[in-house]
């Protein structure tokens, strides 16, 4: 199935994209003062206060961090971890621009990803499924038993 979604990635007008440069820390982690931060494989908030978002990274399904079972919860874990190191890589941008869609939780609903330097681009999503951190979403998707 994943070759699938690989091959017919539905293209974007450039302009709809995003550049993000601030950093992101693990959310709860002591003394952070980012102003974005991490909160499990596939969410992140971001700003302060009124101005504070959450957004839900899109093409990929991250465990929860309060899961079933110590092996999905070790999975989240994991998933975080990956998500927080992908982001610390340098500048990325997501898609939405100024009018993101909203999930039924409110969170915005973004796909990220980072140009290279041949000027193609790398996609959060393939990189999290090709690692095993998270299943595939979509039409047709199987949801993964990460308890089995």
């Amino acid at each position: 199935m994943a070759v699938w979604w690989f091959a017919i990635r539905p293209t974007i007008d450039d302009t709809h994209w995003v550049r993000v440069t601030q950093e992101f820390s693990k959310c709860g982690e002591p003394n952070s003062r980012s102003a974005g931060c991490v909160v499990d494989g596939d969410t992140v908030i971001v700003g302060f206060g009124k101005d504070r978002r959450r957004i839900r990274l899109t093409g990929f399904d991250a465990p929860e961090i309060e899961g079933a079972c110590e092996a999905e919860r070790n999975a989240a874990i994991s998933a975080r971890s990956a998500l927080h190191e992908w982001l610390g890589s340098g500048p990325f941008e997501w898609d939405g621009a100024d009018a993101p869609p909203y999930d039924q939780y409110g969170r915005e609903l973004r796909e990220a990803r980072r140009t290279t330097s041949d000027g193609s681009h790398t996609y959060l999503a393939d990189m999290m499924l090709e690692r095993g951190l998270a299943a595939e979403t979509g039409w047709g998707a199987e949801p993964k038993d990460w308890c089995g």
